[in-house]
C-alpha cells in the first residue's frame, strides 16, 4: 500500500487529476482532543490508510479558531481530514477544500456530509473564484509534485490572503521545509517556524506587504529540497 509521502505502486499518484488505481475503500479516524472525526479513504489519495502525521500535527499544534474569520482555505485537502477539522471548528467561516484529485474530492464531500458539517466547499483549483479573499490557509501542501509546481501552487493561494490573514503550513523536515521558509521569505514572505516535532516543520506564513519592496525570484542555493 501507499505511504503518506510516496505513490501507488501503479504509477498513480496522489496528485494525480484523475486516478485509475483500483478503488479500495476503508475508514480511518482523526482524533482530536476538541473532536473527533470518521473518514473514508481510497486508494490513489494522499495518505489513504491513515490520517498523515503531519496533518495530525498541524490540527493538534497549529493556531486557534479566530472568531472573525470568514473564508478559510485548505490546499491539497485529499480526503479531507484538515478542511473537516477546520468546519468543525470554524462553524461561523466557509472552508474551500481545494484538490486537483477528482476521487479526493468526492470523498472529502463524502466525508463533510457523513460529520454533519455543511460549511465546506469542496473544489477544484480551476472552480475557486479568482477574487476570493481568505483570512486563513491551512495546508500539508504536495511536496512531491515537484518545486516548481509547488512554487507556483504556493504564489497562486497565498495571493489570496486578506492583509491580515495568515498561512500555516507543515512539511517534512528531510523534503525541505527549511529552504522552503528561506524560499517563501525571498518572496517577500514573513515567516516564522511555529513548531518543529516527530521530523516536521510547522510554518506561519504572513502575507506580503504592500509596502515590501523586494523582488520575488525562485532563486534556492539551498540543497535541502
Amino acid at each position: 500500500m501507499a505511504t503518506s509521502d510516496q505513490p501507488e505502486s501503479s504509477g498513480n499518484h496522489y496528485f494525480d487529476a484523475a486516478p485509475t488505481t483500483e478503488s479500495r475503500r476503508q475508514t480511518v479516524s482523526l482524533a482530536l482532543p476538541d473532536l473527533g472525526l470518521s473518514l473514508v479513504t481510497d486508494r490513489g489519495v494522499f495518505s489513504a490508510d491513515r490520517v498523515d502525521a503531519g496533518s495530525k500535527l498541524l490540527l493538534l499544534e497549529g493556531p486557534g479558531p479566530v472568531a472573525g474569520d470568514r473564508v478559510l482555505l485548505d490546499i491539497g485537502a485529499g480526503y479531507g481530514p484538515i478542511s473537516c477539522a477546520l468546519a468543525a471548528r470554524n462553524p461561523q467561516a466557509t472552508v474551500y477544500a481545494v484538490e486537483v484529485n477528482e476521487r479526493a474530492r468526492d470523498l472529502c464531500r463524502e466525508n463533510a456530509i457523513a460529520n454533519n458539517l455543511d460549511n465546506i466547499v469542496v473544489a477544484a483549483p480551476d472552480d475557486v473564484p479568482d477574487g476570493l479573499v481568505v483570512d486563513r490557509i491551512w495546508s500539508n501542501p504536495p511536496i512531491r509534485v515537484g518545486k516548481a509546481a509547488l512554487h507556483e501552487l504556493l504564489l497562486r493561494w497565498l495571493g489570496h490572503l486578506a492583509p491580515t490573514g495568515s498561512a500555516h503550513l507543515v512539511v517534512q523536515k528531510h523534503l525541505g521545509a527549511d529552504s522552503l521558509a528561506r524560499w517563501l521569505e525571498q518572496q517577500g514572505h514573513t515567516v516564522q517556524r511555529r513548531a518543529s516535532r516527530k521530523a516536521f516543520r510547522l510554518l506561519d506564513v504572513e502575507p506580503i506587504s504592500p509596502t515590501t519592496h523586494s523582488t520575488p525570484t525562485d532563486r534556492d542555493d539551498s540543497s535541502d529540497q
